[in-house]
């Protein structure tokens, strides 16, 4: 009975430790900050808020692309430019990092680049999917 009691207090010990070291880097604290010009940054902290400003990014753009239909390579580039030159803004004239600290230009560049762009695709393949569809077809 008493090694199971010490068993049970090491896990709570052990789980207590996880989620405090979680919140202390929670997406929503790191966007909170994100919003927040000149804020002072880890270099962890800055690439997760590149992270997920670029998720927002992808869904923003992909309902937008999936609803007014765009079609093909075109929508991809704009994306892609768009996405690549809101976080060029977002970390040169918004928080006004040295860059060379995080990596240089290539290392913000990339960072989160690719799941966002996949997130964008699922987003726009659904709605433009759904946007295509005749009104009978539709499943209720």
């Amino acid at each position: 009975w008493y090694q199971r009691r010490v068993r049970v207090q090491t896990f709570q010990h052990y789980f207590k430790r996880i989620n405090l070291s979680m919140a202390e880097t929670s997406p929503i604290k790191i966007l909170r900050m994100a919003c927040q010009k000149k804020t002072e940054w880890e270099k962890d902290e800055f690439l997760d808020s590149v992270y997920w400003i670029r998720q927002i990014i992808a869904i923003v753009f992909g309902v937008v692309w999936g609803m007014i239909k765009f079609k093909g390579i075109f929508g991809i580039l704009i994306y892609v430019m768009l996405n690549l030159g809101i976080i060029f803004f977002y970390y040169s004239s918004y928080h006004e990092v040295d860059e060379e600290e995080y990596g240089g230009h290539g290392e913000l560049a990339k960072e989160g680049l690719l799941t966002s762009f996949s997130l964008f695709l699922v987003f726009w393949i659904i709605l433009y999917t759904l946007y295509m569809q005749p009104a009978a077809t539709i499943a209720v």
